[in-house]
């Protein structure tokens, strides 16, 4: 917005006439334009802006103001709302309507949902699910700091920063007692880091990985066989029945099943009948033998 300059005006004492109705400027006040001097009132008529408020004709002597090819009087120029002047005073334009900046703010702007005061144009602010807040606004729910820029964490009507949620609401590791931040695992319905949840005997991380427990201590599947699995009578070997492994006890020794079978002509004896021999396990007709 600018005001805007009109041509000097003058006062006569010989022989001038207006370059329009050719009538003596002699004693009277008139305009010089560039192409000649002109009276007042043909000035008024051939030069005068009309204003946009009013639609009547902007005299000479009066303040005139513009706004984008748009000419006004100084009373005219106020805000389509509350009717303030605008002449000295910041405003907005919106649509075809001039506004000061208290009713633009008030209907256009958004307000903060903590304070509930206006978020004024140009001021700092943040923008969530719909809700809008200042910046000095919008803290943690927690610490009360604000948040600012960085990650937070919502929590029904709640905002927490990181730290703040972590050590609020995250779950601790049952072995090293810091909390998950992410991925896992799970075990007799307690929480784990990957990297925390181990074999008992060897240390091998068990995520993704068989295990099984003793004593609710967490084993993989060779610790186990080594340190508590019963043994087959015939290779030695750990029997774990993972892996769908099945096994044959007789008394107190057992056997794999693939391990079962009659000592001297080496036929499975799964499922049959056999007779034992010392150490020695024999299918009937290999006894007969005997």
């Amino acid at each position: 917005m600018q005001g805007e300059g009109g041509p000097q005006t003058g006062t006569m004492t010989e022989c001038f006439d207006c370059d329009n109705c050719k009538e003596s400027l002699y004693g009277r006040k008139y305009i010089q334009m560039d192409n000649g001097p002109y009276c007042i009132p043909c000035y008024d008529a051939h030069f005068a802006n009309t204003c946009d408020e009013c639609k009547e004709l902007i005299g000479h002597d009066c303040r005139e103001l513009y706004y984008e090819d748009r000419h006004y009087h100084e009373h005219c120029f106020r805000c389509f709302r509350c009717d303030r002047s605008l002449a000295d005073e910041p405003f907005t334009c919106q649509g075809e309507e001039l506004l000061c900046n208290d009713c633009y703010c008030s209907e256009f702007s958004s307000k903060c949902i903590a304070c509930e005061k206006t978020v004024m144009p140009g001021s700092r602010k943040l923008e969530y699910n719909g809700q809008t807040w200042h910046e000095h606004c919008f803290i943690c729910s927690s610490c009360q700091q604000p948040i600012g820029s960085r990650s937070f964490i919502p929590d029904k009507k709640d905002y927490y920063c990181v730290p703040c949620y972590e050590s609020k609401f995250a779950p601790r590791c049952t072995r090293c007692k810091k909390t998950l931040t992410k991925g896992g695992v799970t075990y007799r319905d307690e929480p784990w880091h990957k990297e925390c949840f181990v074999c008992t005997g060897c240390k091998t991380p068990l995520a993704g990985q068989q295990f099984t427990s003793q004593d609710d201590n967490p084993y993989c599947i060779k610790c186990f066989g080594n340190l508590y699995a019963k043994k087959c009578s015939a290779c030695t070997k750990p029997i774990t029945g993972f892996g769908g492994g099945k096994y044959v006890s007789f008394e107190d020794r057992h056997w794999h099943h693939n391990c079962f079978n009659c000592a001297r002509c080496n036929t499975s004896l799964v499922g049959k009948g056999f007779i034992p021999d010392n150490d020695e396990i024999l299918c009937r007709d290999c006894s007969s033998d005997l």
